[in-house]
């Protein structure tokens, strides 16, 4: 008898799941719009963004910022902890790349805190020369327009404004699941949690905002200690009647992973990431996987209507890819790997509740109860 109820409960969160999926699909087109609007006397901006060691595609993320359509000054200001770290050559490269451009390196071994991402920005925000300031992370590439868009909308808001992004592969199978995740899971969630008012992001991919904010929530010293270092930042805003705006666009996510262990502990960190944002809301983010809780009724005593629903979960999902492949001109994902990623997240989903540990750019930290990272050791990984 508790057999058959559980089944049921997971027949009917399967369906539920398979409802949002075909929900997001509906968002995709009004999410991937492109806007296109009267070009005015753009203001000189100053773009952040730290490094740590040499990553796939750094090169093309930080050049695409040096051929911007953009007229106004833009200072390109990156940082690295260790002056021995290989992101230098990279800089290096791209000066001599783009000698007209405004290209600073900072090396900071550390500025504070227990976060090194922000540690690092720490010590690059005293060099911020413009009003206006793009915080960008590195494994990020965006379009020519991507400075005349985000800046046009921060001068229409009456706060900050940060876009999600889709994934890029770099060839590899691990590669292509990180994108899958982040085409078929993450993107969606994005388009559903904002359209519901479920979520307000603040993402590390973007995040444009003035000097005078910057400097009336103190800095990146307020969130030196913060694992959600991007999502605490506008958390900050909002508490002083700032609104963080989510565009209608996205940029690109370079999924670097080369391995099943790289991929499987970025991944961790992630969903621990955004379990101790919200708790209660990464819980009820299980109804999202959809086939492994219909693959669960099945196993309970589902019958043929679990197994068709746990094919129409897959179909569901497959139909969202597509649809954020096209909405966006991306490339095809390898559809065969859908059902693999589903259950992969699912996976990831359950390590997230009982995660106290994660690898962060080559580093080992324990998160604290108060979602403070704390220095272990450090990682073999790159």
């Amino acid at each position: 008898m508790i057999e058959e109820g559980l089944w049921v409960v997971l027949f009917a969160g399967a369906m539920l799941g398979c409802l949002c999926m075909m929900f997001a699909v509906t968002l995709v087109p009004s999410f991937a719009r492109r806007q296109q609007g009267g070009r005015r006397p753009e203001p000189a901006v100053t773009v952040l963004i730290p490094l740590h060691g040499d990553e796939p595609g750094l090169f093309e993320n930080l050049a695409a910022f040096c051929d911007q359509d953009y007229s106004g000054d833009v200072q390109l200001l990156l940082g690295v902890a260790d002056p021995q770290d290989s992101a230098i050559r990279v800089v290096t490269a791209l000066q001599l790349a783009f000698p007209r451009r405004h290209i600073e390196l900072r090396v900071t071994s550390h500025a504070g805190g227990s976060n090194p991402k922000v540690a690092n920005l720490m010590g690059m925000s005293p060099h911020i020369k413009h009003e206006v300031i793009v915080v960008v992370d590195s494994d990020i590439r965006v379009s020519r327009d991507h400075l005349r868009r985000v800046v046009g909308a921060l001068e229409r808001s009456d706060g900050a404004v940060t876009c999600p992004y889709y994934g890029i592969s770099t060839g590899s199978m691990w590669s292509q699941l990180a994108r899958l995740s982040i085409d078929g899971h993450f993107l969606p969630s994005i388009m559903v949690g904002v359209r519901l008012k479920l979520a307000r992001p603040c993402l590390g991919s973007t995040i444009a905002l003035r000097r005078n904010s910057f400097a009336a929530i103190g800095g990146f010293a307020a969130v030196a200690n913060s694992l959600a270092d991007d999502h605490d930042l506008g958390q900050a805003l909002r508490k002083r009647g700032e609104t963080v705006s989510v565009l209608p666009m996205a940029v690109g996510h370079v999924c670097g992973e080369d391995s099943w262990r790289e991929l499987w502990l970025h991944e961790v960190r992630w969903a621990l990431t955004i379990r101790s944002i919200d708790p209660i809301g990464y819980a009820g983010w299980g109804i999202t996987h959809a086939f492994p809780l219909a693959l669960a009724a099945l196993c309970l005593g589902g019958g043929f209507p679990a197994l068709a629903l746990a094919a129409a979960t897959i179909a569901c999902r497959t139909v969202l890819v597509v649809t954020v492949e096209r909405g966006y001109g991306l490339p095809a994902h390898p559809y065969w790997l859908v059902p693999v990623r589903d259950l992969l997240s699912f996976a990831v989903f359950i390590a997230g509740f009982a995660g106290r540990v994660v690898t962060w750019k080559g580093r080992r930290f324990r998160v604290l109860p108060d979602s403070t990272p704390m220095l272990e050791r450090e990682s073999p990984l790159p």
